[in-house]
């Protein structure tokens, strides 16, 4: 689909089909080709040596490296019987001097791969916010004020609605009628004469509403503004009234969404406000990834705006002595700044040594957690919330525990740790989770045991047949069985990465930060450093981009991938980047000693 008609013309005048018998060999090692091949039907295995690499299926395309370098590096064996094109060599050589995107989707490295992605991405999959319809806009509530109120309660109502503008209901006429007064009639009113206390809203109103439907696209909400000239419409459901839509929210809208939401957070004075910003995130996450934003980028941005979620709802709960003398925190792929869909909760409460709580705190941490499990949060199977009083508890309880996890690391505390590991702060005093911090790393440096130990979680997810082994099944087994990208992918990088950031005392969280900072001191080499990046924000990008398929279709979202619901380019990034976490785990075998674990 990045083919010109003129190159696809080249494509048809340059194909032939070949027919292989099961266990035949294609290409051999040395070997110089001279076909590209797309199967059409059955399963092709490439091996080196006898280790099994990788397998191929309909619609994959081998070996584009080895006819670029000029040799096999592998040997490709028919698993069963299979027809394919064979596209001539000549044919591929005019296609990649021609088309410098056909070329790097093919043939490049990981780095080029994704960066041709990334562009095609954006040529092809542009989500215009044109389309973005007014409902996923913010959408201001509607105050309503009788037709007989004075201009100075209407006043009154501006200052604690935070608003500029009031619906005005009037039922002295027949049918009763609605309109619309702004700080523009109260300028008129000003200027009336009348003392305000005197003027009744309905001498100033505007009764002729200019009224949108929710379903109705935004820019045909522009389009209504600009004609009548004016910086509001009533949002309405037939007669039912939802709330005004206001210029500046429009338009902000369509330059940055995240403003809108940000402020609506701040703004909130109420649990069920916030739920509605919680709703806004997860349609900001599928515009920005439909846009062709980076993954990076959009995590980066939900970390932010989770944050301001989580610390307003907890200064809506919790009574301003207990925020000044705590520190509430978040771990896991939310402290990363990694999540983008909703996951379990993974949060925290430290409080001050000398702090004596009169509170029910217990009552106050449930909320809590109840708040976001109803936001979409779901609990977490562990029970790592504040509701959990193991997760609340003051800094000297706290780095007792941590002492106890690193003086007894089986399995469970490992993970534990490894957590704790990544948690930032939201709320409160950050120095208060600092100090806890700090504990960690005093007693896990020069620590080569517990280094080790802690390492060796990398392989907690493994399987021994290995995934990059049985890409795609055989036979009728295809499709039944899901890859779990976070054991097979996601975890063994964050862990690994992790582990090293133990041993260097890194102040980071976030993967890719710590992964920087690796390279900086030298204990990473920049080439893997690179591929881990590339490879880590693949697997963010797939994981997301499944879960917003499902959103959109209505079914659960699943444990793991469907591989061969995949596109051939996204199986082929998949093997690839499966290459580079199975590269960096023998690295880590090395430098940790894990085969002795």
């Amino acid at each position: 689909d990045c083919l010109t008609n003129e190159e696809r013309k080249l494509v048809r005048n340059s194909l032939d089909i070949g027919y292989f018998r099961e266990a035949e060999a294609i290409l051999e090692p040395g070997v110089q080709p001279t076909h590209l091949f797309v199967i059409i039907k059955g399963y092709v295995q490439q091996f080196e040596g006898d280790e099994l690499i990788t397998t191929f299926g309909p619609d994959d395309s081998f070996d584009g490296r080895g006819l670029v370098a000029g040799k096999v590096s592998g040997r490709f064996v028919a698993a069963e019987e299979v027809v394919a094109y064979q596209l001539s060599k000549q044919a591929v050589s005019d296609l990649i001097s021609s088309n410098a995107t056909f070329g790097a989707l093919l043939f490049s490295d990981l780095t080029r791969k994704l960066t041709a992605l990334s562009e095609r991405q954006s040529q092809h999959e542009l989500q215009s916010l044109t389309m973005a319809q007014v409902e996923q806009a913010f959408i201001r509530p509607a105050h309503m004020v009788d037709a007989d109120t004075d201009i100075v309660s209407v006043a009154r109502a501006f200052h604690d609605h935070r608003t500029n503008c009031v619906l005005v209901q009037d039922h002295r006429v027949s049918p009763p009628r609605v309109g619309v007064f702004t700080n523009t009639g109260l300028q008129a009113a000003i200027l009336n004469g009348t003392p305000l206390h005197q003027l009744a809203v309905r001498e100033l109103t505007n009764f002729e509403l200019i009224t949108v439907h929710p379903a109705d696209h935004l820019f045909d909400a522009l389009a209504l503004m600009i004609r009548h000239q004016i910086h509001r419409l009533v949002v309405a459901d037939d007669e039912r009234i939802i709330g005004i839509l206001h210029q500046l929210d429009l338009l902000s809208f369509l330059s940055n969404h995240s403003y809108l939401i940000s402020l609506q957070i701040m703004e909130a004075d109420k649990i069920e406000t916030l739920k509605l910003a919680a709703e806004q995130i997860t349609r900001l996450i599928s515009l920005l990834f439909r846009g062709g934003t980076k993954v990076a980028q959009i995590a980066r941005l939900v970390q932010e705006l989770n944050a301001k979620l989580l610390e307003r709802t907890w200064q809506l709960i919790a009574p301003p002595d207990l925020i000044a003398n705590s520190c509430l925190f978040v771990m896991g792929s939310e402290g990363r700044g990694e999540q983008l869909l909703k996951t379990d909760q993974d949060n925290g409460l430290i409080l001050r040594d000398d702090y004596v709580c009169p509170h029910d705190l217990a009552a106050l941490a449930d909320r809590f957690s109840e708040a976001l499990i109803d936001f979409g949060f779901p609990a977490c199977p562990g029970n790592i919330m504040i509701r959990n009083p193991i997760w609340r508890q003051s800094v000297s309880e706290f780095s007792q525990t941590v002492r106890r996890w690193l003086q007894n690391p089986d399995p469970d505390n490992v993970m534990t740790l490894a957590i704790f590991m990544d948690s930032h702060a939201v709320c409160g005093d950050t120095a208060l989770l600092t100090k806890v911090r700090g504990e960690l790393y005093r007693l896990a440096t020069n620590n080569a045991a517990l280094l080790s130990r802690f390492a060796s979680a990398v392989e907690a997810f493994s399987n021994t047949s290995g995934w990059w082994n049985r890409l795609l099944l055989l036979g009728d087994s295809a499709g039944k069985e899901l890859l779990d990208l976070k054991k097979s992918g996601t975890f063994p990088v964050v862990h690994g990465i992790r582990s090293l950031a133990l041993e260097y005392q890194l102040s980071q969280t976030s993967t890719a930060h710590r992964i920087e900072a690796l390279v900086k001191i030298g204990k990473l080499p920049s080439d893997m450093a690179t591929d881990l990046i590339d490879s880590l924000n693949f697997f963010m990008a797939l994981k997301l981009k499944v879960g917003l398929e499902a959103q959109e279709t209505g079914r659960p979202l699943e444990g793991g991938i469907q591989v061969d619901k995949l596109s051939s380019l996204d199986r082929d990034l998949l093997k690839d980047t499966l290459g580079v976490v199975k590269r960096f785990k023998a690295m880590l075998h090395h430098r940790y000693h894990l085969e002795s674990i």
